[in-house]
């Protein structure tokens, strides 16, 4: 199957896109509402671009209302958030963070989520997950015919819990990816957890 993408419908190739581009890392986000609470949402369209300064992704897009979603408007407006990997145990909360609510309404207590401070910065983590990253607002994108926003993110610093600590052949410290268990996205309703693991050598 060859599939062009100049017939289809945005709809359409969003379907192909995230059916073929798998599995996807998952960004966990709380940002500060208008209200100073905390707003949840997930989304695959995340990955790390840059390690000096440290950025991270996220590409946004619009409430089904066509409305900007709100964790784009508080990056934007408060410039704080925090990103975690959530573990396969949470695919259930993770997918119910994703509702569309009023933006004054929080996730994280509609859900009864813990939060715990993240130490030297002034948004919480999700106590239930491993890894965060304290995170700061660097700039914004949009792009294309609906302005979707893309935008870059600064890592501050990074929370990585002691149970998901490794060592390397070579004694450096590492994260255990099998113990962080993370989600993955795939298309549709799906997710992918950790299967086996594998290590081959780079070229020398």
């Amino acid at each position: 199957m060859q599939i062009d993408f100049s017939s289809l419908t945005p709809a359409q190739i969003y379907h192909w896109m995230t059916q073929s581009i798998v599995p996807r890392p998952i960004a966990w986000v709380i940002s500060v509402n208008e209200m100073g609470g905390y707003n949840l949402a997930p989304f695959s369209y995340f990955n790390a671009v840059c390690s000096d300064p440290p950025l991270v992704m996220l590409s946004v897009g619009r409430k089904p209302g066509g409305e900007y979603k709100d964790t784009s408007e508080n990056l934007i407006a408060r410039k704080n958030c925090v990103i975690h990997i959530a573990k396969s145990n949470l695919a259930q909360l993770v997918t119910d963070s994703s509702r569309t609510l009023p933006a004054e309404t929080s996730e994280v207590d509609e859900l009864g989520l813990d939060l715990v401070p993240f130490e030297g910065f002034d948004v919480p983590r999700l106590a239930c997950c491993d890894i965060a990253m304290a995170c700061s607002f660097n700039q914004v994108h949009e792009l294309g015919r609906n302005k979707q926003r893309v935008i870059y993110a600064e890592v501050h610093q990074l929370f990585v819990s002691d149970e998901v600590i490794a060592e390397d052949a070579k004694g450096r410290s590492k994260v255990d990816a099998l113990r962080v268990d993370p989600l993955a996205r795939l298309g549709s309703s799906e997710y992918a957890v950790m299967g086996k693991v594998i290590s081959i050598p780079r070229p020398k």
